[in-house]
C-alpha cells in the first residue's frame, strides 16, 4: 500500500471525525455507540466505523466519507438499562452499481437493547 494512501485511510478511519458538526468516536462496530446512547442523558451517541470491513466497503463503493453511525433512544423501557434504539449507518459519495452519480447511502434499523448487551426480558 502506498504511504500516502495509508496515511489517508488512517486519517479517515482512526482519528475522531466530525460530520454534521458532531464529534464521532472511532468504533469497530455499532455496539459501543449503542451502549453510549443508553447511558447518555439525551439518548444519543455518534461514531465512525473503522477496520477492514469499513475500508473494504468504502473502497468498493468509491465513497467520499467514512461510514458514520448515529444512535437515538426512541423509548426507555421499565426494565433498568433497556431501551428501543434507532441505529443509522450512513456514508456520502457512494456510487452504487449501475448508477452514474454518487449519493448518500443510508441504512437504519430499530433494536431493543440493554446495557448488558442482551435483549430485554420485558418490553413494558
Amino acid at each position: 500500500m502506498k504511504p500516502v494512501y495509508a496515511a489517508a485511510l488512517l486519517a479517515a478511519f482512526a482519528l475522531p471525525v466530525f460530520a454534521d458538526d458532531v464529534l464521532r468516536t472511532p468504533v469497530p462496530d455499532a455496539r459501543p455507540v449503542m451502549l453510549a446512547a443508553l447511558q447518555a442523558t439525551d439518548g444519543q451517541a455518534h461514531g465512525v466505523l473503522t477496520g477492514e470491513m469499513a475500508d473494504a466497503i468504502t473502497r468498493r463503493f468509491g465513497a467520499t466519507s467514512p461510514i458514520f453511525i448515529d444512535v437515538t433512544t426512541e423509548k426507555r423501557y421499565a426494565q433498568p438499562g433497556c431501551s428501543r434504539l434507532k441505529v443509522t449507518f450512513w456514508q456520502d459519495g457512494v456510487l452504487l452499481p449501475g448508477a452514474t452519480t454518487p449519493r448518500r447511502q443510508t441504512m437504519a434499523f430499530g433494536i431493543n437493547y440493554c446495557l448488558d448487551g442482551r435483549p430485554p426480558q420485558s418490553l413494558k
